[in-house]
């Protein structure tokens, strides 16, 4: 979005890395509602070169909405995904498919060196340390959209909101094979950065929904239900040990008596037990639903299949 001073040397960068090194090129630039020249500019790449596309969104959908519109243009078994502004450097091409001819399936870029203000690298690497312990895929910078993918991945994984920063935690959730390599990162010579504080929130709540997709989509239950064992046993715990006190204190003369109508504990015993069923009842619907729905995705991924 808003790109045109970068473009054409960019295009020019990419002809030539892949000139180079031998590699069959396919480039698709997808104008995410620029108000500037940007659509003029591909335009005028597109006509002057037959292996590269444009495509122009109405308005801007986000990168997700862009990735998913590359994806379904480009006809290659490999895709790469780098931003337009030339911070990223396309002398790293050769790197991400000798990655690939590896074996891997997903190789994310790692910008170990950023050129950026300490505002955006600090969320940033908070925002990587969550995502990696949560969901157990070890990146050092999931939020780099330098990355390469195997096409078939795309028609397993969809992507909205801000989840193109999750493909590689989708990805591995999967059996896809990720990895990640070292890659430079420039300061910014066109534009301006589109990163800010409402990006980074929606970054965290997408990562929670990431983590219930990954971790519970088919097995509701097990999340819901163990919250609402919680409830119920805390609570169940309570009202026993009120119990017995109430006991004692009728048996006991030396005792005062216990009124559990009077003990605000006791009201909390039955609240927690009363959300706990109702977690519980909450997690077998979601169970019913997760079993009669219309949803075909399987939850595997076949690598090969032999007759």
């Amino acid at each position: 979005m808003n790109e045109q001073g970068s473009l054409e040397k960019l295009h020019a960068e990419i002809c030539r890395v892949c000139n180079e090194h031998g590699v069959r090129r396919e480039i698709v630039f997808i104008d995410d509602g620029s108000t500037d020249r940007t659509w003029q500019v591909m335009q005028s790449l597109a006509q002057r070169d037959t292996d590269t596309a444009a495509i122009r969104f109405r308005r801007n959908f986000g990168k997700a909405a862009a990735l998913e519109a590359g994806f379904a243009q480009c006809k290659g078994e490999i895709a790469i995904t780098m931003d337009a502004d030339l911070q990223d450097d396309p002398d790293e091409i050769p790197r991400f498919l000798n990655k690939m001819d590896d074996g891997f399936d997903v190789v994310s870029g790692w910008k170990r060196v950023r050129h950026d203000p300490w505002h955006k690298v600090l969320p940033s690497r908070v925002f990587n340390g969550l995502v990696s312990g949560m969901t157990g895929v070890k990146l050092h910078d999931h939020n780099c959209g330098y990355k390469s993918y195997r096409r078939e991945i795309f028609d397993e994984v969809r992507l909205y909101g801000e989840r193109h920063r999750f493909v590689p935690v989708l990805a591995a959730a999967r059996g896809w094979k990720v990895t990640e390599i070292e890659v430079l990162h420039h300061a910014r010579e066109f534009g301006q950065s589109k990163y800010g504080v409402s990006r980074l929130l929606k970054g965290f709540l997408d990562l929670i929904t990431i983590y219930l997709l990954t971790g519970f989509s088919g097995r509701p239950l097990h999340l819901i239900g163990g919250i609402g064992m919680f409830f119920f046993g805390a609570g169940g715990v309570g009202i026993c040990y009120l119990t017995v006190r109430w006991c004692v204190s009728r048996l006991s003369d030396s005792m005062m008596d216990l009124h559990l109508h009077e003990t605000a504990i006791f009201y909390y015993c039955i609240l927690s037990v009363l959300l706990g069923a109702q977690f519980l009842l909450a997690g077998l619907l979601a169970e019913l639903i997760v079993s009669r729905s219309d949803d075909r995705n399987s939850v595997y991924s076949i690598a090969e299949r032999l007759p």
